[in-house]
């Protein structure tokens, strides 16, 4: 059966997901101070019978955060163009299958599942799991912007400095991101498997563009749905160039308390 998503959908085998090992308890903030925050967008979907494996890997890469010096910032998008294909992901979202297109243009690939986009900067398929980490681990090494985030009750105050000489405007992104997220698929290629996810964008949007000296500050609504685990969520920053998509800087925060601060 062929696929097609726009230009091209490809469903890629994929293989085991036991790797990472060491575990370590999820969202130990302690830890991630002074870590380099690297960020790993998965285009998955619950109809495509090879996203589970990468699903997997990069849920256990996400809480283990075995890779030294690193902050493993995963964003799980669910794509929508596979919704007519037997079974309607309850996690996907055209806001996905968007920015999965504006990628595939640069990259000159084809929208397929599971991608995995390290830092906008590097694409494979998502269940690689040795190129996953050295494409992590080259992407610290990269200069990168400064961002701090704090909340206060609904509110997010955000702000960025310091962005990476020579870098052209920069739009600035907010995602909620929630863990802990399953679903018992009951129809199409994934049938009678109950998918436990990596942790799923619950939502993205744009707070605005850096100015011309490379700052940004805003304060921004969190927007919290009352269905969405408080205990599990996760705000993402993302500082990403314009022209190249490249993120050039990010932080993520807790919501499960009432006031915390983050700086990356």
């Amino acid at each position: 059966m062929k696929r097609f998503a726009f230009a091209l959908l490809l469903c890629v085998t994929a293989a085991s997901a036991a790797v990472f090992r060491n575990a370590l308890p999820m969202g130990r903030q302690p830890d991630a101070a002074g870590k380099v925050p690297v960020v790993v967008e998965l285009f998955t979907s619950e109809g495509c019978s090879s996203c589970p494996a990468a699903d997997a890997a990069l849920r256990e890469l996400e809480t283990t955060q075995t890779i030294a010096g690193v902050e493993v910032i995963v964003l799980g998008q669910h794509v929508d163009y596979w919704n007519n294909l037997g079974w309607k992901d309850p996690f996907s979202s055209a806001v996905f299958t968007r920015r999965q297109r504006d990628y595939a243009a640069l990259f000159g690939t084809g929208s397929y599942t599971p991608q995995a986009i390290v830092n906008g900067q590097y694409e494979f398929v998502g269940s690689q799991q040795k190129l996953v980490a050295q494409s992590i681990a080259k992407a610290a090494k990269a200069p990168r912007a400064t961002v701090t985030l704090a909340r206060s009750n609904n509110m997010l105050v955000v702000t960025v400095a310091n962005l990476p000489a020579g870098t052209g405007p920069a739009e600035v992104l907010l995602a909620l991101n929630e863990s802990g997220l399953s679903s018992q698929v009951g129809r199409g290629e994934n049938s009678g498997r109950l998918l436990r996810h990596a942790s799923v964008v619950r939502s993205l949007r744009p707070l605005g563009t850096t100015l011309d000296n490379g700052t940004f500050s805003a304060t921004a609504p969190l927007n919290l749905n009352a269905q969405w685990k408080a205990q599990n969520l996760r705000a993402v920053v993302l500082v990403q160039e314009k022209s190249s998509r490249h993120i050039l800087g990010s932080a993520s925060l807790p919501l499960h308390e009432a006031a915390l601060t983050s700086r990356n």
